[in-house]
């Protein structure tokens, strides 16, 4: 089984916190964790930005990553959320197999 871990950016700790329980409630994610302040750079419609953001950090099945992509898109704010996924190579077995269980 594969795991991934990934990433997505929000603008409010409401809109984060939202977004975090209904993945967590929907089982599309084991764990998601919520870094409160990070400030990003970069290009939106022609113009150089810079934003207070949230950071969502979580954990979820490779095969899954996909159906999470789309329900971000759905549920949030941003007209092109942030929603970028790595695989998992290595760790605690564990805990990777604690992943396996909690996603649907």
């Amino acid at each position: 089984m594969s795991r991934s871990m990934f990433y997505i950016t929000c603008d409010s700790m409401e809109e984060a916190e939202k977004l975090a329980k209904q993945l967590v409630e929907e089982r599309l994610v084991a764990c998601i964790n919520v870094v409160p302040k990070i400030k990003s750079f970069f290009y939106w419609e022609g113009k150089a930005q810079s934003e207070e953001e949230l950071l969502l950090l979580g954990k979820t099945r490779t095969d899954v990553v996909d159906q999470l992509v789309e329900r971000v898109k759905y549920l949030h704010s941003y007209d092109v959320p942030c929603v970028v996924s790595w695989e998992i190579t290595e760790g605690n077995e564990e805990f990777l197999h604690w992943i396996d269980s909690e996603v649907k």
